[in-house]
């Protein structure tokens, strides 16, 4: 597991290190959003197979700009010698490439998904090894630490009390079992809280979902069911802002003939009624 986790990571989240170049290759002209792409029902699909979702390359998670009008991801493998980093904008009813200068590719970054340094300048985060976090509509940040050689760590949340964040608390054990715990996503109104993790006799992350009960508690970590979550790695769920659809990533590990391991996967997307269909009755 540590070794694909940590391929991923240093896909995902040092991205920004790495050289970024643009192709010459146009995209299609699309003229709805979400890349003119029909709406998947409640079983997860490709997305955007062929623009965004390719088997020939690995591709990151999809983020969106709050307002829909922008997304991005990360492309790696075959004739990308090093990962690049894509930016698509809605404008005048179609979809297309928008080019960064690579000067600003980290502050454009941030727009997408704010860096680690936003937490880890507040207090009282600083000395905290932060990996990942997520923050709800009301500031509060839910964030996880991690040890990449094991597994090891947890989840945690802080919310803004008049003003300042309070000491950070350990989430229980509904949350806080297994290992590889991360990549929290809060509903934003906090309603519920997703996030991906190894549970004992699984040897790949699957998504998991806990609700909010009535007395503010979380309930038991819900497996998001076999339509989401497969012998594959399931990883990074993400509501889109319009709240229409949950994007997770999907993936494996390859050998190559000389036994040399790599890793494949790509953005999948589902109508976020499936949420629904898993919170409890009662």
């Amino acid at each position: 597991m540590k070794h694909i986790y940590l391929s991923i990571t240093v896909l995902l989240l040092n991205v920004a290190l790495s050289f970024i170049s643009y192709s010459k290759e146009s995209f299609p002209v699309l003229t709805q959003r979400y890349l003119g792409q029909s709406p998947p029902g409640l079983t997860p699909e490709l997305f955007a197979s062929d623009i965004v979702a390719t088997t020939a390359h690995l591709e990151s998670e999809v983020l969106f700009l709050p307002d829909m009008t922008e997304l991005s991801f990360t492309r790696s493998g075959g004739k990308y010698k090093a990962p690049e980093w894509i930016v698509m904008q809605y404008r005048n009813n179609q979809w297309s490439k928008k080019p960064i200068p690579v000067t600003d590719i980290d502050d454009y970054k941030a727009l997408f998904s704010p860096s680690l340094s936003v937490i880890k300048n507040i207090e009282p985060f600083k000395n905290i090894p932060i990996v990942g976090f997520d923050i709800s509509s009301q500031g509060t940040y839910y964030f996880y630490v991690l040890d990449f050689k094991d597994g090891s760590g947890h989840m945690s949340y802080s919310r803004l009390i008049d003003g300042q964040y309070e000491v950070p608390k350990k989430m229980s054990t509904a949350v806080n079992k297994g290992k590889y715990i991360a990549h929290p996503f809060i509903a934003p109104d906090e309603s519920y809280l997703m996030w991906d993790a190894e549970r004992e006799g699984e040897n790949t992350p699957d998504i998991y979902i806990s609700f909010r009960k009535k007395d503010g508690s979380w309930g038991e970590a819900i497996n998001m069911g076999e339509k989401i979550n497969t012998p594959r790695y399931e990883q990074r769920p993400k509501v889109t802002p319009d709240g229409k659809y949950l994007f997770f990533w999907k993936g494996d590990v390859k050998i190559r003939e000389d036994g040399s391991r790599y890793v494949v996967g790509s953005p999948h997307w589902v109508d976020a009624a499936i949420i629904e269909t898993l919170r409890p009755k009662h």
